[in-house]
């Protein structure tokens, strides 16, 4: 049985930049030990924008630069990359919440007739780690698919919370609450 684990946006912008929270520092420390514990494949996303990022769709919602491409802020935090040494893993970039690259990689693994498990953590709760959930729910309907609450935040506690109720409504396990 395969084992994936996805680490969604661990990046600077979003526990210490312009984007941070209170409540994403104090995931940095359990998303580590998971990354240190973790026997299997793991995957790490990468919010990534280009310099117009105030000129697309996400940026007139959301006009906060965050996460653009080769910045610091877009970097995966120094913790969960020193967490990731001796481990089999990969960077993919996103452009937008969920990611179909994240789905076709996973799909590399499990549509070989190979039975599995995912576990996701990471940032934020109400935005990325449900948009890819989510995605991964419905790209493999028969494989366990957990979130582990304590690993993960959202813009504020209360969103976070709503999206654990959310994704238990669609199947997947909310560990760690």
């Amino acid at each position: 049985m395969e084992k994936i684990l996805v680490v969604v946006d661990m990046q600077n912008d979003f526990i210490d930049g312009s984007l941070g929270t209170e409540e994403a520092r104090n995931i940095v420390e359990p998303v580590c030990e998971k990354i240190k514990k973790f026997d299997g494949v793991i995957f790490l996303t990468l919010d990534t924008h280009s310099d117009d990022y105030l000129e697309t769709l996400e940026g007139r919602h959301l006009p906060v630069e965050h996460c653009i491409a080769n910045t610091e802020g877009w970097l995966i935090n120094s913790f969960i990359r020193n967490a990731l040494k001796s481990k089999n893993y990969a960077f993919i970039e996103k452009e937008i919440f969920g990611s179909m690259k994240l789905v076709d990689k996973i799909a590399k693994i499990l549509d070989k007739g190979v039975k599995g498990s995912i576990e996701i953590v990471g940032l934020c709760s109400d935005i990325c780690v449900i948009s890819n959930a989510l995605m991964l729910r419905s790209a493999f309907p028969d494989t366990e698919i957990t979130v582990d609450a304590s690993c993960c935040a959202g813009v504020t506690p209360e969103k976070h919370k709503a999206a654990m109720e959310v994704m238990k409504s669609c199947q997947i396990n909310v560990i760690g609450e």
